[in-house]
């Protein structure tokens, strides 16, 4: 994509963006405040801005005049980049002369981390668990009369070196007809074996060639959210994606509330009903996209948390949540998939991650072999964020994880207008620190409508940083503007007045959402810090931190070091490997080293319960400020608080 170079005056910051970005997001990036509450989508009028170079797609809107756009303003919600830009951001003199030395860092997003087919096979790796190979077998005659199996055992003995075969039964009741079907031109899929001394299975036999159609299916199932692919075996390439909403949630929003519902009568049942069927909606609507014949299908990859895998594989899930938290299994057996109610033909052989304990899964063990940690000599943090954010830090030679009840504050809940990462959600926002306005920018450009994650995090460091929020985070009563106001009781800020937010009522954070926020973030960051002290290490230690889960990639790295959700470090040590459960569960799909390897790596995990480790409680509660009660762990959010302090009290009357 083309690439095109912003210059924005009179601040002299520079940004290269894509074409078509728009012009709110290139300065939200470049850490330029342009006031901008209704999300973007150009009704409030407020982000005019002056384009004094270079070309623009400018949108449609009847805020501004004729007279305007002859003398170049542009709605910068709008504008969409279509060459090098030169663009003022026209202010009064006296409140941008300040505003100058106020203006937020530039965004810093964790680097993404995408599975590296080239890798693999550059090491060897690249070896998929199910291959087919196709056979021109000699017909059978009265000369040459064994039996068809044996006939194709010789064949794939002789010609490709096969030996330990077994065939499935189903296959065997296949053969016969399969291989007079095409004058014993067929193909077999085999299954390879994890163990060395394992044998190779005949699990499906199809008339013709249909070596060049190898797919498998991999499957993430969250608490919140069921996605899948489709995968080329043979090329290794996603041919399609999609995810719904886990159908389970009508019973309960966190896994908690599915264990109680499922110890009810029928309960076990109807949740691992509702949870396949989710699964085959995911699965019936890849299959439409990439246009794959549900035959050329070999395996189906499963990775979950430990309730969503019990509960997807119909097995008592109660003593999860009882002292002393045991699981059924760490480690399932594969099966045929179609055992269990997937929408798959009878040969397709279903994998599922194991687990480590009742509160880390499949999914972060998947997460931890896609992102290639587990074969690392670098000392590593994993950080998966959802509801229960699970934490894992160690090499190739060791490593240890606990699992923090977060709470659902990064998906949208236990804030009052929280929202998951949706059309019309806050995602990205600013504040001018004179006036107090502030600059929103949702999914879609559209009126805001509430507030998801990203947005969360962001709004709070940036509220914290200009002192509009104390360490507590309770609101500065003293500032003088209409944005902070008390509502039933509780001081709020408003992000969007109701003429132009989504809703029908003013959008706000109240202070009762800042809590809930700390006590999310703190149970995250006080995880890290026990594991860390637990192993005798430091955040110094760590070579890099890898961030999994859902928002991860549009979480501004800054203002999640600024509220104390990480720990502060360089920003280039963070790396972000999107949903982490559904990568892990790929790359099972795609070589058979990872099943190899995964259970040898399960055994070098040593489990936390956090609740039963002695230093969690303390470091949870010296986490339950913003950043933290300890500033000198953030050493540079403290050197930044300490100069916008010292540059207010040289303002008149102390403004900020």
């Amino acid at each position: 994509m083309t690439k095109y170079k912003i210059t924005f005056l009179p601040h002299e910051k520079q940004i290269t963006v894509d074409e078509d970005t728009r012009l709110i997001r290139a300065a939200m990036d470049s850490g330029v405040h342009i006031n901008a509450s209704c999300g973007g989508e150009g009704v409030c009028g407020k982000c005019r801005v002056i384009i004094e170079s270079g070309e623009v797609e400018a949108g449609v809107s009847e805020m501004l005049s004729p007279e305007d756009k002859e003398s170049g303003y542009r709605l910068a919600c709008l504008a969409r980049v279509k060459s090098d830009l030169t663009v003022r951001i026209p202010t009064d003199s006296f409140i941008d002369a300040r505003s100058l030395n106020l203006q937020a860092t530039p965004r810093k997003t964790a680097k993404i981390r995408e599975l590296n087919l080239d890798d693999l096979k550059e090491k060897g790796l690249f070896v998929p668990p199910m291959e087919k190979i196709y056979m021109a077998l000699p017909p059978p005659s009265d000369a040459d009369n064994i039996a068809d199996v044996s006939r194709m055992v010789d064949f794939l003995r002789k010609n490709h070196d096969e030996h330990r075969l077994e065939f499935d039964l189903s296959v065997i009741r296949k053969v016969p007809e399969v291989l007079r079907q095409d004058d014993f031109k067929a193909t077999v899929t085999i299954a390879r074996p994890v163990r060395e001394d394992g044998k190779n299975r005949i699990i499906n036999i199809q008339p013709g060639d249909t070596s060049d159609r190898n797919f498998a299916i991999a499957i993430d199932i969250g608490t919140t959210t069921v996605y899948g692919e489709m995968i080329d075996l043979k090329a290794g390439s996603v041919l399609a994606r999609y995810g719904d909403f886990n159908s389970q949630i009508s019973y309960g929003e966190d896994v908690i509330s599915r264990i109680v519902y499922s110890e009810k009568e029928g309960g076990l049942e109807k949740l691992n009903e509702r949870v396949v069927s989710t699964i085959n909606t995911v699965i019936g609507k890849i299959l439409k996209k990439s246009k794959v014949d549900p035959g050329d299908i070999s395996t189906i990859t499963f990775a979950g948390n430990t309730t969503m895998t019990q509960l997807f594989l119909k097995v008592n899930a109660r003593y999860l949540r009882r002292s002393p938290y045991v699981p059924a299994s760490i480690i399932y057996p594969p099966f045929k998939a179609s055992e269990i109610g997937i929408e798959v033909e009878n040969h397709v052989t279903a994998l599922v991650y194991p687990q480590v304990s009742s509160y880390v899964g499949g999914d972060i063990v998947s997460g931890i072999m896609g992102s290639g940690m587990f074969n690392d000599e670098e000392i590593t943090l994993y950080i998966d964020i959802g509801t229960n954010a699970e934490v894992v830090i160690g090499n190739k030679e060791w490593m240890v994880c606990a699992a923090c009840s977060a709470g659902p504050a990064f998906e949208g809940g236990g804030i009052k207008l929280g929202m998951r990462a949706t059309e019309g959600a806050i995602e990205d926002f600013s504040i001018d620190p004179v006036t107090l306005e502030p600059m929103n920018v949702t999914i879609g450009n559209v009126r805001p409508k509430g507030i998801c994650g990203s947005g969360l995090i962001t709004i709070v460091a940036t509220l914290f940083e200009l002192g509009i929020l104390d360490n507590r985070g309770k609101f500065n009563r003293e500032l003088e503007t209409p944005r902070i106001r008390e509502m039933d009781n509780v001081y709020e800020y408003v992000l969007a007045w109701k003429d132009v937010s989504g809703t029908d009522r003013d959008v706000a954070l109240n202070e009762i959402d800042i809590d809930n926020l700390i006590r999310a973030k703190g149970a995250i960051y006080s995880g890290c810090m026990t594991l860390l002290e637990e192993v005798g290490l430091s955040i110094g230690d760590l070579g890099r931190i890898i961030i999994a889960g859902g928002f991860g990639s549009y979480v501004d790295l800054e203002k999640a070091m600024t509220i104390g959700l990480l720990p502060e470090t360089d920003p280039e040590k963070v790396i972000f490997v999107g949903n982490g459960s559904l990568m892990g569960a790929r790359m099972s799909a795609l070589t058979n080293r990872i099943r190899k390897d995964v259970t040898s790596t399960v055994k070098r995990i040593t489990n936390f319960e956090l609740s039963e480790t002695q230093s969690f409680m303390d470091n949870y509660i010296a986490a339950l400020f913003l950043p933290h009660t300890d500033m000198n762990l953030f050493p540079k959010i403290k050197a930044r608080m300490d100069e916008r302090r010292k540059y207010a009290s040289n303002q008149p009357h102390g403004e900020v």
